[in-house]
């Protein structure tokens, strides 16, 4: 069987890979990664465990065009919700009868806390959408039904890059805390400042315990999520010296658990694959527990604590039910998983994709969504001049609204509180 992987990033490189050899693991899948300036770095895909060197994709009416696909069995999209739609009217373009044609599988990196209907209908008209846990399989299929979409495409599996439950290493001698680090959450700088002080002094009242900040990339490298105040530039600027227990480092997540006796994050993935192998987990709520912080995912876990708690000691551990539900521990949804997608592999006859926004029903959105990745609202690339210039006007619209929109951030996030500290002295 055929498989092939379409991923833009490091993290959803690692995410399809390996989804791709847990579903199928008699196959050894096809990587492509599609070609971007804020691509991830050579580095960055060695750091993600995934022992494989990706084919360029220069573009995804390129990919969708490809003669190679003829042959292929399965496409897993590793991309976010607007890639997996593009590709979906692409390739609904090329097989417009019933037919052979590969099964198209889409699904979330890690936890799903934002975008929850956005990113989901997204990616609606995939033969299937993967669910990382109980909740979210019926929670999407809920939301599909809603919209008058087919819930059966949701198919419940785990995280594949989980590993074996309750595999943490036994506590040595030293105690080693590791804090999960996310490229934009928190967000501001001073709150990034916060959590660099706080290590700092966790590392201080405690220097019997080795205390690493595991952050996501090096600085200069582009993660899926922008970052705008990288740590390791931000804790020489405190005038705070290091304790000689406090290291950053870098690398495969996985290997650094391996070490690790206590997690602690906002709401990072590593929180999951943490509790997974049952290694006590603390989830931060000194900035409050909010939706865009994406920690509300983890309320009923039992793990939510504060810097202070684990100051005094705290080693929050996971309640069994909430992990159960959410596709964490001991399952056998792998493995039903595998049966469901081999049955649509081996069916010869498909009908022909069917993508869920469509110009009869997104006729405002659809232009510009697909115009972003060479696409005409109806599957076909983008070629003359006079058709990629008529997309200008929306193109710079984008842009500019972008740009607005990280001005207004920096505006509330950094330049107003500065204001307000100064003007209190």
């Amino acid at each position: 069987m055929k498989v092939v992987v379409l991923a833009d990033t490091d993290s959803r490189w690692k995410w399809g890979l390996l989804t791709a050899r847990q579903l199928f693991p008699a196959s050894v899948p096809v990587g492509l990664l599609l070609h971007s300036l804020r691509g991830p770095s050579a580095q960055q895909l060695a750091d993600s465990g995934v022992e494989q060197q990706p084919t360029i994709v220069e573009s995804i009416p390129g990919f969708v065009a490809s003669e190679d696909l003829d042959a292929v069995d399965v496409i897993v999209l590793a991309l976010p919700g607007g890639g997996v739609q593009a590709v979906l009217h692409g390739l609904a373009r090329r097989w417009t009868t019933p037919g052979r044609r590969p099964v198209v599988i889409s699904g979330y990196v890690g936890v799903v806390y934002e975008k929850h209907v956005e990113g989901l209908l997204l990616r609606a008209g995939s033969d299937v959408i993967l669910a990382n846990s109980p909740a979210d399989a019926e929670s999407f299929r809920t939301m599909l039904a809603g919209a008058g979409q087919d819930p059966s495409v949701v198919l419940p599996t785990v995280l594949p890059f989980l590993g074996q439950a309750d595999s943490a290493r036994e506590t040595g001698t030293l105690f080693t805390v590791t804090f999960a680090a996310q490229p934009g959450v928190p967000g501001p700088r001073t709150d990034r400042e916060f959590v660099i002080r706080r290590l700092i002094r966790h590392a201080t009242l405690h220097p019997e315990r080795e205390v690493l900040l595991k952050v996501r990339a090096r600085v200069g490298e582009h993660t899926t999520h922008r970052e705008d105040h990288p740590y390791q530039l931000l804790g020489p600027r405190l005038g705070v010296e290091k304790p000689a227990n406090l290291h950053v480092v870098h690398g495969n997540m996985g290997e650094v658990l391996d070490r690790t006796d206590l997690l602690v994050t906002v709401s990072s993935t590593a929180a999951v694959e943490a509790m997974h192998r049952g290694i006590p987990t603390a989830i931060l709520t000194d900035f409050g527990l909010k939706e865009r912080l994406g920690n509300h995912y983890f309320l009923g876990s039992g793990c939510l604590a504060s810097f202070s708690d684990l100051d005094a000691g705290a080693t929050p551990r996971v309640d069994p039910e909430w992990a159960r539900n959410r596709g964490i521990g001991p399952s056998d949804a792998v493995e039903r998983a595998q049966e469901h997608v081999a049955a649509l592999a081996a069916d010869d006859v498909r009908p022909p994709l069917r993508p869920g926004y469509t110009m009869d029903n997104a006729a405002a959105m659809l232009p510009d969504l697909l115009g972003r990745y060479g696409l005409s609202a109806y599957g076909r690339e983008l070629e003359t001049d006079d058709e990629r210039a008529s997309d200008l006007p929306l193109a710079v619209r984008s842009l500019v609204s972008r740009a607005a929109r990280t001005a207004y951030r920096q505006g509330v996030y950094t330049v107003a509180p500065t204001l307000r500290r100064l003007a209190r002295l």
